[in-house]
C-alpha cells in the first residue's frame, strides 16, 4: 500500500505541472540566452571603432586618415556604386576621363539627381542640383577644379563661430593634402595623396582671355590658391596623368587593403541608432534587407549639404515640431539642421567664334571616337583635361575687401549643364556671385529616406544678388570686347546684344542662371551659444554624444570659390580632431590686400 501510496505520490498532477513548467522555463532561458549570446554575436560582427556614411569627398578622406592606426577599426557604407568595373577605371571612363564629365551630370546611376523647389525669384524654375553616389561623391562627377577659397573666408569662419578654423589653421591642412605637380611652397602642398595639376592644352582661346583680362585692367596671378587670388590666371586642377583624381584614387583605393578597414557599396543609411541622446550606430539597406552596423567610438556623417542633415532629421535630430509633424520621435531639438542652405549660382556667357578652334568638332561622333580611343589607349590628348584651364576672380566694386565673382573660361559651348550638345563654333564665361545674401533650408519631404527632401535655396531674393548679377554681366563683356578677342570674335550668344538696360539683364538672369553645385553650410558650425548652430568647432553633433559631421554642410558660410578642395581640407583637419592630435598651424603666411579699396581694379 505505502508502494502504491508513493506511486500516487510521484505522479501527481500538481507535482507533473511543475516538472513540465521547469523544463519549459529552462528551454525558454537556454532559447533567450542563446538569442543574446547569438545577438551579442552579431552585434561584434558588425561593431566598428568608426562608421562612416558616405564614401564622398570628405568620407574618403576620414577612412583613410582613421584607418591609419592599425588599432582603429573602420566601416565606410556608400549609397553608390564603386567607381571602377573589375578594378579598371577604363572601364568606367565616364568618371574617370576628365573630358567625358557631363555624362554622370546627366546619370542618375552616379547622381542623386536632386531638384530644387520652384523658384519665384527666377521665373518660378525648378533648378537642377546634381550630387554624386559614388565611390568618390562629387569628387568623382565635378570639373575637377581646385579652388581653395580666400584666406579672410576661413577668418570669417573663426569670427562666426568656428574657433580654430581661421586661414592659419586650415592652410597647413591644404598642403598636408595637396601633392601639386609644381612642388611644395609656402601655400602648396607636395606630398599629399590629392594630386593637382595645371592644364596642357595651351590652347589660344585661353591665352586670348587671359591677354583680354590683362587688357581690361586686371592683374595676372600664378596662383589662385597662393598669395594672391585676386586676377586671372591658370586653373589648378584635381587631374593625374590624364585621369581624374578623385578623392576615391587619392585616399580610398591606398587604404582598401587595410585589414581594419571595410567598405560597402550600394548601402543607403536610414537612421541612426541611439541609446538615449549616445549615438551606437546605423540602421542599413543592402539588396533589400535592413541591417544594422555599430560604433564603439563614434558614428561620423559625411554624406554632404544634402544627405547629411536629411539623415539627421530622419534620425530625430532636427526642428522637433517639423519632425513631430512627421511622427518622427525627437532625440535633439536642433532647429539649425537644414537651415542656412547657402550655394554658387553662375551663369553663361557666350560668344560666336569665327574660326574653327573651339571644342565644337571634338563633339561630333567620329571624333569622339578618335578622343576616346586615344584616352583609353594613353591617357592623353583632348579626352585628358575637362578643358576649364583658365579663370579668375574680381571684386565687384570698390569698397570690396576681396574677390567676390568668379569666372571660368571654357574654349567650348554648353547648353543645359551639358544636357544639349554644342550647336555651334562658340566659347564661354561661366561668371557668378561668391559670396551671395540669399539663404535657403531644405527639410524632409517624407519619413522615406528614399524621398529627396525639399531643398529650397531661395535664390536670389535680396536686392544685393540681382545687383551683383548685373555686375557679373556687365564686367564679362567689358572683357570679350578688349582687342586680345578681335581675331576671334564673333556675335554674342547670351544674353544677347539685344539685353542691355538693367532690366533685360534681370530678366535674363532670372531664365539662364543656374547652381554651380555647391550646396553647403546645412550643419552649421559655430558655438552653442548660437541656437543655429550644428556641430561644435570639433565637428561634434550639438546635444547628443558620439556623433559627427564632416562634409560641405558644416561650413559657417559658403568660401569665395569652388567646395572640393576646402571639403578636403575640412576632413583632413576633422581626422586630427577625432584622433586627439594638435592642429596643425602656420602663423604669418602673407596674403595679398589690394593697394586700395577706392577702385574696383
Amino acid at each position: 500500500m505505502s508502494y502504491l501510496m508513493k506511486g500516487v505520490k510521484c505522479c501527481s498532477p500538481v507535482n507533473q505541472m511543475h516538472k513540465v513548467m521547469g523544463a519549459l522555463f529552462k528551454t525558454h532561458a537556454i532559447k533567450k540566452i542563446s538569442r543574446t549570446l547569438s545577438q551579442l554575436s552579431s552585434e561584434k560582427a558588425n561593431s566598428f571603432n568608426y562608421v562612416i556614411v558616405g564614401a564622398g569627398s570628405a568620407g574618403c578622406v576620414l577612412a583613410n586618415r582613421l584607418s591609419e592606426d592599425p588599432l582603429s577599426s573602420v566601416l565606410l557604407l556608400e549609397a553608390g556604386p564603386k567607381d571602377t568595373l573589375i578594378g579598371s577605371k577604363r572601364l568606367m571612363w565616364k568618371i574617370h576621363m576628365p573630358a567625358a564629365l557631363t555624362y554622370n551630370l546627366c546619370d542618375e546611376k552616379y547622381n542623386w539627381y536632386y531638384h530644387t523647389t520652384a523658384q519665384k525669384h527666377m521665373d518660378n524654375r525648378i533648378m537642377y542640383w546634381p550630387r554624386g553616389r559614388v565611390w568618390g561623391g562629387s569628387s568623382s562627377l565635378n570639373a575637377m577644379v581646385y579652388i581653395r577659397g580666400h584666406a579672410e573666408d576661413y577668418n570669417r569662419w573663426s569670427r562666426e563661430g568656428a574657433v580654430g578654423w581661421d586661414y592659419e589653421h586650415c592652410l597647413p591642412y591644404f598642403k598636408k593634402a595637396q601633392k601639386h605637380e609644381l612642388g611644395p611652397d609656402l601655400y602648396r602642398g607636395g606630398n599629399g595623396p590629392l594630386y593637382v595639376s595645371r592644364g596642357k592644352t595651351n590652347h589660344p582661346l585661353h591665352h586670348a582671355f587671359l591677354e583680354a583680362t590683362q587688357q581690361a585692367g586686371y592683374p595676372f596671378t600664378d596662383d589662385m590658391n597662393g598669395y594672391q587670388q585676386e586676377g586671372f590666371g591658370w586653373m589648378d586642377m584635381t587631374i593625374h596623368q590624364g585621369q581624374r583624381w578623385s578623392t576615391a584614387s587619392a585616399y580610398l583605393r591606398p587604404a582598401l587593403s587595410r585589414p581594419n578597414l571595410s567598405v560597402a557599396e550600394k548601402t543607403l543609411v536610414t537612421k541612426i541608432l541611439f541609446q538615449e541622446t549616445k549615438a551606437i550606430g546605423v540602421e542599413y539597406v543592402k539588396n533589400g534587407q535592413r541591417k544594422k552596423a555599430f560604433a564603439s567610438k563614434e558614428v561620423i556623417l559625411s554624406g554632404g549639404a544634402i544627405n547629411s542633415p536629411q539623415l539627421l532629421m530622419l534620425s530625430g535630430i532636427g526642428n522637433a515640431d517639423d519632425l513631430k509633424r512627421l511622427g518622427i520621435p525627437v532625440v535633439c531639438h536642433l532647429p539649425g539642421v537644414g537651415q542656412n542652405l547657402q550655394d554658387h549660382l553662375e551663369v553663361y556667357v557666350q560668344q560666336k567664334c569665327t574660326k574653327p578652334i573651339t571644342l565644337y568638332n571634338a563633339q561630333k561622333p567620329v571624333n569622339m571616337v578618335r578622343i576616346g580611343l586615344e584616352w583609353l589607349w594613353k591617357f592623353t590628348g583632348e579626352g585628358a583635361t575637362a578643358h576649364l584651364e583658365s579663370g579668375g576672380f574680381i571684386r565687384s566694386e570698390p569698397g570690396v575687401h576681396h574677390p567676390d565673382i568668379q569666372f571660368h573660361f571654357l574654349p567650348s559651348q554648353v547648353i543645359d549643364h551639358g544636357r544639349v550638345a554644342s550647336t555651334m563654333e562658340a566659347y564661354q564665361v561661366h561668371v557668378g556671385p561668391m559670396r551671395a545674401t540669399s539663404v535657403g533650408w531644405l527639410k524632409l519631404n517624407s519619413t522615406d529616406p528614399n524621398d529627396h527632401p525639399i531643398i529650397e535655396p531661395n535664390y536670389m531674393s535680396t536686392e544685393r544678388d540681382i545687383w551683383e548679377f548685373r555686375q557679373c554681366i556687365k564686367l564679362t563683356r567689358e572683357i570679350f570686347a578688349q582687342k586680345a578677342f578681335e581675331k576671334f570674335r564673333g556675335p554674342e550668344i547670351q544674353p544677347g546684344s539685344h539685353v542691355q538696360s538693367d532690366k533685360e539683364i534681370d530678366a535674363f538672369i532670372r531664365q539662364k542662371a543656374d547652381s554651380a553645385y555647391h550646396p553647403s553650410c546645412t550643419c552649421k558650425m559655430g558655438q552653442l551659444s548660437d541656437s543655429t548652430a550644428v556641430v561644435d568647432p570639433q565637428t561634434k553633433v550639438i546635444g547628443v554624444e558620439n556623433l559627427r559631421v564632416v562634409d560641405a554642410s558644416i561650413m559657417p558660410s559658403v568660401v569665395s570659390g569652388n567646395l572640393n578642395a576646402p571639403t578636403i581640407m575640412i576632413a583632413e583637419k576633422a581626422a586630427d580632431i577625432i584622433k586627439g592630435l594638435p592642429s596643425l598651424q602656420e602663423k604669418n603666411v602673407p596674403i595679398y590686400k589690394p593697394k586700395t579699396l577706392e577702385t574696383q581694379r
